[in-house]
């Protein structure tokens, strides 16, 4: 009867959303670093074509687009803007930092240019999951141990991730704006 007990509990578990835990901002870090990841693409589509990395009409946008969502959650647009230009500039960290590769080293530049136009729904979707984390998490990241937290989720997003030093740079780069009380 026993084992039975702990096979319920362990299949009540692992059934809970990841997400269900409040005080762990690890879901939040996970969506950033997936977002910080698809910048290689966003790379890849911009190299050689002459397109520049700022895109400021682009960031606009987005921008934009976080302040509405953000509105229809309940979270201060402002601090939303806040929070997504540190997820664009850590994607611009990881774009020029491999922009800067790719000139010094021709042989590992992208032979193909994936398509913006398939990268960005995957961007909103990222942008729509950090937004509901945003919200989720919202006493956590106004609480004083916020900052705390952070950083262990940062150590754990990027040991679980295996993120190499650039996305672990430019997960950095994400996360300033993260604790409303920094």
């Amino acid at each position: 009867m026993r084992s039975l007990l702990v096979a319920g509990a362990v299949v009540v578990a692992l059934a809970a959303p990841a997400h269900a835990d409040p005080v762990s901002l690890d879901p939040l870090l996970h969506s950033a670093a997936e977002r910080v990841a698809t910048a290689d693409q966003v790379a890849a589509a911009k190299w050689g074509t002459g397109q520049p990395i700022d895109d400021p009409a682009r960031e606009q946008q987005v921008l934009d687009a976080v302040a509405r969502k953000s509105a229809e959650l309940g979270l201060d647009p402002a601090e939303s803007k806040r929070i997504f230009r540190d997820q664009i500039e850590a994607s611009k960290v990881v774009q020029h930092a491999l922009h800067d590769y790719w000139a010094a080293h021709p042989d590992a530049a992208p032979t193909e240019r994936p398509d913006l136009g398939q990268i960005r729904p995957i961007i909103d979707r990222l942008n729509d999951e950090i937004l509901l984390e945003l919200r989720d998490t919202e006493q956590l990241r106004d609480h004083p141990s916020c900052n705390g937290r952070l950083a262990g989720a940062f150590n754990r997003t990027r040991t679980e991730l295996r993120l190499d030093h650039l996305h672990t740079t430019g997960l950095a780069r994400a996360l300033p704006s993260l604790c409303e009380n920094s």
